[in-house]
């Protein structure tokens, strides 16, 4: 059975200890946090063949088509390389690579990018997506997109975008992580009016053979789920966009809270090798970084 556990949490200098009572335990320390100028930043995505740190911007309303939106590169250190490395998008959102491509959602559209020259090169267009958001690629290099107020997810496979699954199961799908065989699933929970919930979402997985879904744990409400990553022990990472936290969350699906951060803690990203996990902070525009101990 699935708890939502009660953790300890102690702060000294910028370190944060959490423990809990399923037996899951963090230490995160803050390593920095980037100077104000990000507009609206959904998601962060490390590059380590380019030792660089892609950010999706907004720069606006998160459904208008009103081309303000744009790509970052950021340094390890926090420092912004440069601000609006790629132009020329609408609200951009969720970030994967495949190969030399970067890939991001952008309302209706998946957009190819160049990574070398930064160069969009393609843009797939899925005419009745009504909000994509996060993207994941499979072992294969399929592209796959979580279309959140549809309750649907798009793959792009062999150059060809379209419906993957559509179900109600799925309750508001946001963030994506594939794992192995399975895609695990950050879900908002049904919405009633505009973003609003009564009863907050939960980690999912869908098997990438045949489509199917399931709850880890019975599906207690654990938060409006947003970004999804490994920790690297067979746990997830997890952002609560809404209540602005840092989950940590088990295949059982037991909730440790890690961080409080505030509202707007949106599509992380893990750089493994650092032990570094970045925050996008969308109502601060700001990106912050912090080490797991």
């Amino acid at each position: 059975m699935r708890t939502t556990t009660k953790i300890i949490s102690i702060f000294i200098g910028m370190a944060a200890y959490a423990v809990s009572s399923s037996g899951l335990a963090q230490a995160l320390e803050k390593n920095w946090e980037s100077a104000a100028e990000l507009k609206g930043p959904e998601s962060a995505l490390y590059d380590s063949g380019r030792d660089v740190i892609y950010v999706s911007n907004v720069n606006g309303d998160a459904n208008a088509v009103d081309g303000n939106g744009f790509i970052s590169k950021v340094a390890l250190d926090g420092s912004i390389v440069e601000l609006e490395w790629v132009t020329g998008l609408n609200a951009p959102k969720g970030l994967a690579m495949a190969g030399d491509m970067l890939y991001v959602s952008d309302i209706n559209t998946l957009v190819e990018i160049a990574l070398d020259s930064g160069e969009i090169s393609n843009r797939y267009e899925a005419a009745d997506a009504k909000f994509l958001n996060d993207v994941a690629v499979d072992a294969a290099g399929n592209v796959y997109v979580s279309d959140m107020v549809a309750n649907a997810i798009y793959r792009l496979q062999d150059g060809n975008f379209g419906l993957w699954i559509q179900d109600d199961q799925l309750e508001n799908p946001n963030g994506l992580f594939v794992d192995g065989e399975q895609m695990i699933i950050g879900s908002w929970g049904k919405m009633t009016d505009g973003f609003s919930t009564e009863v907050p979402g939960h980690l999912k997985s869908v098997s990438l053979a045949d489509g199917s879904i399931q709850s880890l744990g019975d599906g207690t409400p654990a938060g409006n789920l947003d970004g999804v990553e490994s920790d690297g022990n067979g746990n997830y990472y997890v952002t609560d966009w809404m209540n602005g936290k840092l989950l940590l969350i088990d295949t059982s699906g037991n909730v440790t809270e890690l961080l409080v951060l505030g509202q707007g803690s949106a599509d992380l990203g893990v750089i493994p090798d650092q032990g570094l996990l970045l925050i996008p902070m969308m109502m601060n525009n700001t990106l912050h970084a912090y080490t797991v101990k």
